[in-house]
């Protein structure tokens, strides 16, 4: 991974909630990222880097789809390069913060439920 090229022309998406703070996206070439700032260490923070690739397989085959959590994409998307839950959670993230998703607040329990918008 190459970080100046990643980093040169940094495009600002947008953000989305979780349920403690708020991710901030923003795509570059070939990768989406996403940034958090740390809530205990001040001037720090964490960047995770989504593939654009990914995150198109994912809305396609998950258009029109309610009631999404990130354990079941990843364990329903394992063959289309979902490798575990805090992925599919970033490539959720980065569907709400282009619009193309929604967090669903109706449910109570510990999971973030996100409904996908139809194309």
């Amino acid at each position: 991974m190459n970080i100046r090229n990643l980093a040169t022309g940094l495009k600002y998406c947008g953000e989305a909630s979780g349920k403690k703070q708020t991710y901030y996206i923003f795509e570059s070439g070939k990768a989406y990222v996403v940034m958090s700032g740390s809530r205990t260490k001040r001037a720090s923070g964490y960047f995770n880097l989504v593939n654009r690739e990914a995150v198109a397989r994912i809305r396609k085959s998950y258009a029109g789809r309610q009631d999404v959590t990130a354990k079941q994409l990843a364990t329903r998307s394992r063959g289309t390069g979902v490798r575990d839950a805090l992925q599919a959670l970033n490539i959720l993230y980065v569907l709400v913060a282009t619009g193309a998703a929604k967090r669903d607040d109706r449910y109570q329990d510990q999971r973030l439920h996100f409904n996908i918008h139809a194309r």
